[in-house]
């Protein structure tokens, strides 16, 4: 799993097909609560997708940028660009689901 940051944000976005990433901080329960089914999403899914995560009170710009007001907030980007945001805790089911039809679309 990438740690994103200011610095290699864009670029990981860019270069990859299909990112998820994982808008969290590290005092919020529900964002600890969903960080083992981010790590068996990323295990799963390797091959197909870059699976990141990003903290959002070290990189607040980002946060603004893609306006997350509620942690955890998941995004799914293909070629770059925003395809989906899955606002809060979810089912590893759903958020599967989610990424792959972006991988057939």
């Amino acid at each position: 799993m990438k740690v994103l940051n200011s610095e290699n944000f864009d670029a990981v976005i860019g270069e990859n097909s299909v990112v998820f990433v994982d808008f969290y901080a590290d005092w919020c329960g529900p964002c600890r609560m969903m960080a083992p089914v981010v790590e068996e999403i990323a295990k799963e899914l390797e091959g197909k997708v870059v699976v990141a995560k990003l903290n959002v009170d070290e990189n607040p710009e980002i946060a603004a940028r893609f306006q997350i007001f509620s942690i955890p907030t998941f995004i799914i980007f293909k070629g770059g660009k925003l395809q989906d945001k899955i606002i809060g805790a979810v089912g590893k089911a759903r958020l599967i689901e989610k990424i792959t039809q972006q991988l057939t679309e």
